[in-house]
């Protein structure tokens, strides 16, 4: 019979809690998911986009990746090891003055997410007209999660929903 790895669990774990926002309580609108087996590395990712059901402009990203080295440590049981999947959880928003609006994001983002690592990464398409730029901000977790972390879901969504709000309202 099938094992489920660490990764499985929590991939189902998030899958459940985000959809029943999504479908029983109404409150976010699930956009897009991905589930990726990479051949080439013999690695695992999984990601769940979505947003506030009522204020679509800001989408907030669930990742969760095993590496080859993860999986193998789980499977093969390796002493010594400590097997667990990277999260990484993202929100894309537009903005328009670069400057005052990322400065305006660290700081409202470091209430909610305290002494985790932000990344912003501004992008835009060049061409005519006045740019759109878009900014991907990530927030870091310094460490693997496995099952122990899974009672951690709903305050992890918790924040995530909470950054929306404040997001959406910038």
């Amino acid at each position: 019979m099938y094992d489920p790895t660490i990764f499985d669990n929590l991939k189902v774990a998030f899958e459940n809690y985000v959809y029943d926002l999504d479908n029983v309580s109404g409150e976010v609108s699930v956009s897009n998911r991905k589930d990726k087996l990479e051949m080439a590395t013999m690695s695992r990712a999984f990601s769940l986009q979505f947003t506030l059901s009522d204020q679509k402009d800001v989408t907030a990203e669930i990742f969760l990746g095993a590496s080859l080295q993860d999986l193998a440590a789980e499977i093969l049981e390796t002493s010594g090891e400590n097997p667990g999947c990277t999260l990484v959880v993202r929100f894309y928003k537009q903005v328009d003055d670069v400057e005052t609006e990322c400065r305006q994001i660290e700081e409202g983002m470091q209430t909610i997410w305290s002494q985790r690592p932000l990344t912003q990464t501004i992008s835009f398409v060049y061409g005519p007209g006045q740019p759109i730029f878009m900014n991907r901000i990530e927030v870091g977790f310094n460490r693997k999660i496995n099952e122990e972390q899974i009672e951690d879901i709903p305050a992890l969504v918790d924040h995530i929903l909470e950054t929306l709000e404040q997001l959406n309202s910038m």
